[in-house]
């Protein structure tokens, strides 16, 4: 618990207008049918999931429909989006995940509008679930490493069986079934990898959008491959993908929303994404046993890094937001270490993702672990920018069309 409160900061005397949530992730099933090697629940120093139901009970779910009305009423949200997490929330099928978004549209009544997205790994896809999900008006986002079987290697089952040939088939019947339904790919980097083919293979697939994730790791664990074959493999790897985005014609570029958003903040727009920005964190989550947590991102971290103490049988969202771990993160720029605040990046940035700037006994407040990279990405599409800008055009962030 020292390290806890030691981690979260000395928020000072600083005040901030209250951010209010706007992103609620749900977990539907606190259980996954997959062993990936990176995964940031399961592999993570933090085994609360352990302690936790597979699956969340109906008065939970009831609970937290109320709480999300309730927070949304008292700041008057015209929107909010639900986000039905797991593990896997499809292991028992889609009902749980349509009764959770059915639970928060009766809960919030017309005056909210609700948009739900079930992540999935897409091993579990078949006609009649995608069926039913887009008769709940739930959308589908895809978790893959790339769009070929040699690129999602480390997504294999408990067994060691390779996950590819599941989640292909739910890719494609997404795509061709349901369209209108897809959300997008959610793909975590591996430098090992040729940016070209993991772009491309994922383009294939069809996806209104995608994202690129850096793994989760700090600077107790460091980044994958210690010994660095160049300064910033990340950021290079990045800057790669970037420019086949960057260059690919009009309808065949899909949102990649690591790249729209930095292009956004380069531009003197403003963040909606965790891992750049400075923008006030708007997402909290929910697990199975009702529990109110930080991001996910945190467990990577230590032993009970999101927790928050509140859970939604006892307390609203507005006794989260006054938890000085939320609260850290409404501070922009005054959260982050002294060689951020004067980085000529930082506003870009913006420190990057918070679970990457951890040290052992010391917190938080630390450059991010892939600072390097990350300014190398930063200054990469700048130049980019700069240079389309000379040109009198910057290309559209539009989405790819099969």
């Amino acid at each position: 618990m020292t390290e806890k409160v030691y981690a979260e900061g000395q928020l000072g005397s600083t005040v901030r207008p209250v951010v209010p949530f706007r992103q609620f992730v749900l977990k539907v099933h606190g259980r996954c049918n997959l062993a990936c090697a990176y995964c940031y629940i399961y592999e993570s120093p933090d085994r609360t999931w352990r302690e936790r139901p597979a699956t969340a009970p109906a008065a939970v779910v009831r609970a937290t429909a109320r709480r999300i009305a309730e927070h949304a009423a008292a700041h008057r949200l015209p929107r909010v989006r639900v986000e039905l997490h797991g593990g896997e929330p499809l292991l028992k099928g889609p009902g749980p995940v349509i009764s959770t978004a059915d639970a928060v549209r009766a809960a919030v009544g017309p005056g909210t509008a609700v948009t739900a997205t079930v992540q999935t790994n897409g091993t579990l896809l078949t006609p009649a679930v995608l069926d039913a999900l887009a008769a709940a008006r739930i959308r589908v986002g895809l978790s893959l490493d790339g769009g070929n079987a040699r690129l999602n290697t480390r997504r294999r089952d408990h067994a060691g069986r390779p996950s590819w040939p599941a989640a292909a088939r739910g890719a494609r019947l997404l795509a061709e079934r349901h369209p209108a339904s897809y959300a997008g790919l959610l793909c975590t980097v591996d430098v090992t990898q040729d940016p070209a083919e993991v772009y491309g293979s994922l383009c294939a697939l069809a996806p209104p959008a995608l994202d690129f994730l850096l793994p989760h790791r700090n600077w107790g664990t460091r980044t994958p491959g210690r010994h660095r074959p160049a300064p910033t493999p990340y950021g290079d790897w990045l800057a790669g993908a970037f420019d086949l985005w960057w260059a690919a014609p009009d309808g065949a570029r899909p949102r990649v929303r690591l790249f729209t958003e930095v292009v956004a903040l380069l531009l003197g727009g403003q963040s909606a994404a965790e891992s750049v920005g400075l923008s006030p964190l708007a997402a909290v989550v929910v697990d199975t046993d009702g529990a109110i947590e930080q991001v996910d991102s945190l467990k990577s971290a230590y032993e009970g890094a999101p927790e928050t103490g509140l859970d939604v049988l006892r307390h609203s969202f507005d006794d989260a937001l006054r938890h000085p771990g939320v609260a850290a993160r409404h501070l922009g720029a005054d959260a982050l270490a002294d060689t951020c605040r004067s980085c000529p990046v930082v506003r870009v940035c913006g420190g990057g993702n918070y679970a990457h700037r951890y040290a052992h006994g010391t917190g938080f407040r630390h450059p991010s672990v892939y600072c390097a990279d990350l300014e190398r990405f930063v200054r990469h599409v700048a130049g980019r920018v700069a240079e389309q800008l000379d040109g009198g055009t910057v290309p559209p962030t539009g989405v790819c069309h099969s």
